[in-house]
């Protein structure tokens, strides 16, 4: 799926593109039912199944006390995006959605009221692979944000497309080169460019992230902010430009910026870099209120993520809704807090494997380009 100032490193070219998927819940053990109650009341928990299986990992339950600096994060954040999720319970595993009517009655209560409750309502299991592996990996994401213009010119020249006339999903459709060559691909695209950007760069940086915002000049001189949500794709696989580079040797360098500069240095090559990458995302408008502007686009699960705490994760590995405890360490700082399941993405694979919403702009493109590094989870799953 934001950066003028676009650090991203090579995790951040792989991407994730967002987009629905259904989840089944395969568990080896049966848990039981959570325990109804009002949030002040104590419940008799009940015992815990010590090991859940899911088709690409399995859950081994674990005390309270194998959760690093449990004791010193700051979940208010995440409870907001908790209560997002339970917007969308049907989405949500019976046994997740059913705690949502006490998710929301504990909504602005003290942090030791929260604790007390999750420790009685919930048991950790670390994630595992089916191998038995603890470790994993942990990338970022975010919403880029590009100055876009409504009409083509010299300095804004590379169209954002919504869906094209005849797309099927699942079903192949023109390739990039395709697209930019051939009369019947862009006689369906005719009447679909929502805006043009000024680089062919940042429109791969907003195809790959698969939404984003621009911001559109108005004729008072102001300026509006909209969102561009992922619409689909041209079902061709995605292919990094980036490691093409590298495998030619042409660069040692595959950040975007350096990406940047190799096209600055060899413009001839534009049109040979991009077509190396058949894949092609489409977008539709999104009208952004001043109250969602600090929240991020819908992911798979149909919820605004919450930057820092929303997540992308294999739906094989853990279903949508999920709270999550992620400990992380790296060249991008210390991670040890709760987050929520909430999205997933075409890189996003394996047991241990979370793809971290870092938020918009700029600043969110430095970090989600800097994250790429050791992950273990625990799920928190109904008693």
């Amino acid at each position: 799926m934001g950066c003028a100032a676009v650090a991203a490193l090579c995790a951040l070219i792989v991407g994730s593109l967002s987009g629905c998927a259904s989840v089944s819940l395969q568990e080896a053990v049966p848990v039981a039912a959570p325990v109804a109650a009002s949030p002040a009341t104590p419940t008799v928990a009940s015992e815990p199944a010590r090991v859940i299986g899911q088709a690409r990992s399995r859950w081994v339950a674990v005390p309270w006390s194998s959760l690093p600096g449990w004791e010193q994060d700051q979940w208010e954040p995440a409870w907001r995006a908790w209560q997002k999720s339970c917007e969308r319970a049907a989405t949500m595993p019976a046994a997740l959605s059913a705690l949502c009517p006490q998710v929301r009655a504990l909504a602005g209560a003290e942090r030791a009221a929260q604790s007390a409750w999750m420790q009685r309502s919930l048991q950790p299991y670390r994630v595992e692979s089916l191998q038995g592996e603890t470790q994993g990996l942990l990338t970022g994401y975010y919403e880029p944000l590009f100055e876009a213009s409504r009409t083509p010119s010299a300095a804004f020249s590379v169209p954002l497309y919504g869906p094209p006339v005849g797309l099927v999903r699942g079903k192949p459709w023109y390739t990039r080169q395709e697209i930019e060559t051939l009369p019947e691909a862009k006689s369906a695209l005719k009447g679909r460019v929502i805006a043009y950007l000024a680089d062919p760069i940042d429109a791969l940086v907003l195809q790959i992230q698969g939404s984003g915002r621009i911001r559109l000049p108005l004729t008072d001189g102001s300026a509006r902010t909209v969102r561009l949500g992922f619409a689909g794709t041209n079902e061709q696989p995605y292919q990094s430009i980036g490691k093409w580079l590298l495998e030619q040797g042409l660069t040692r360098d595959a950040t975007w910026l350096g990406i940047k500069d190799w096209l600055a240095r060899n413009p001839q090559r534009q049109q040979e870099l991009l077509w190396r990458n058949p894949r092609m995302v489409f977008f539709k408008e999104e009208p952004l209120a001043e109250a969602d502007a600090q929240l991020g686009p819908r992911g798979a699960q149909g919820v605004a993520l919450t930057p820092g705490r929303s997540i992308a994760v294999d739906p094989g590995s853990m279903p949508y809704g999920t709270p999550v405890w992620i400990s992380s360490a790296g060249g991008a700082g210390t991670l040890q807090q709760l987050v929520l399941a909430q999205d997933t993405g075409s890189a996003i694979v394996g047991a241990v494997r979370a793809d971290f919403f870092a938020g918009a702009g700029a600043q969110a493109g430095e970090l989600a380009g800097r994250l790429k590094q050791p992950l273990q989870m625990w799920v928190l799953w109904p008693r």
